[in-house]
């Protein structure tokens, strides 16, 4: 049965924070907890995780209440976690035992992922002397390290590098293999699209859109379309009744109302022997998806 998040709700005073969050995941995979900056998402981690009390509702694993203290658990916090002044290796370790393994299968451990994420050469050192995203390392092994069922990810990839960015991606792939259950929550909407079936977007608190992502996506129809061309297709594209969204050096964007508009305006740069560079019809991307929903004529 997995996870179940049942109508969780958190208020402060008279500002609810999170307002009746449900979702549920029945197989291992990655879900993602999307929405803007104080939309409630890190709250609800905290109240799934048994971090904060909720005013409402209940989360339970396999029909029974979760308690995150009872249950293998991998926390990626987007704050920095870690004591400036002690040396990771003691602080890994001490993390490990607090999850129920002993020393010396915890340095066991450690050492396979020090050298998982290229870090050896720093579990002596003091947390303050580790840049950024090397201290976002350390968290992420004592995240993974006892080796938890479900895993929490909050902005796993914030302020990395792409390098070790695409280290972390492939971490996580690998705990996928492996039947975790994930929660991502990103403002990466490509990350969310490269992992995530399913999603559940908030909006101050309010759910504003869930479901499997690729049958969202599919509901909006392919919508978007993207032209390079080597010449001018303005005329054309305005003949077409089409409106630019937006001009890059990739191309120029536009909404179409239906594909058979999109062919319209590729037969006509074709019958003007315009060379064409790219031709995208799409459905729309997460991002796109995001901005609708959550964005700024949503805010009032």
């Amino acid at each position: 049965m997995g996870l179940s998040v049942d109508n969780i709700v958190k208020k402060y005073g008279e500002n609810t924070v999170v307002d009746h969050l449900s979702f549920e995941m029945n197989e291992p995979g990655v879900f993602a907890l999307l929405g803007t900056n104080g939309a409630g998402k890190t709250t609800s981690i905290r109240i799934i995780l048994g971090m904060l009390a909720a005013d409402g509702g209940e989360v339970t694993w396999d029909g029974k209440r979760f308690l995150a203290a009872e249950k293998p658990v991998g926390y990626l916090a987007e704050e920095r976690g870690l004591y400036p002044k002690y040396k990771i290796i003691d602080q890994l370790v001490y993390f490990c035992t607090l999850r129920g393994m002993n020393k010396e299968g915890a340095l066991k451990t450690l050492d396979y992922w020090f050298e998982r994420l290229n870090v050896t050469e720093y579990k002596q050192k003091r947390a303050e002397q580790l840049s950024k995203g090397n201290q976002q390392k350390m968290q992420l092994i004592a995240a993974l390290a006892p080796n938890p069922e479900l895993i929490v990810l909050d902005e796993p990839l914030s302020g990395l590098d792409p390098v070790n960015a695409e280290l972390f991606k492939s971490v996580i792939r690998e705990e996928i293999k492996q039947n975790k259950y994930i929660i991502m929550s990103s403002h990466q909407m490509a990350t969310i699209e490269e992992f995530c079936k399913d999603i559940v977007m908030l909006n101050k608190g309010k759910t504003v859109l869930q479901g499997n992502l690729n049958t969202i996506k599919k509901g909006y129809g392919r919508v978007k379309l993207t032209v390079k061309a080597e010449g001018d297709i303005t005329q054309l594209a305005r003949e077409c009744e089409l409106t630019v969204t937006e001009d890059t050096p990739n191309g120029t964007s536009f909404n179409v109302k239906s594909e058979e508009q999109a062919h319209r305006l590729l037969k006509m740069i074709m019958d003007n022997k315009i060379p064409l560079i790219k031709y995208e019809l799409r459905e729309p991307s997460l991002n796109e998806i995001f901005i609708e929903k959550a964005g700024d004529k949503n805010e009032g």
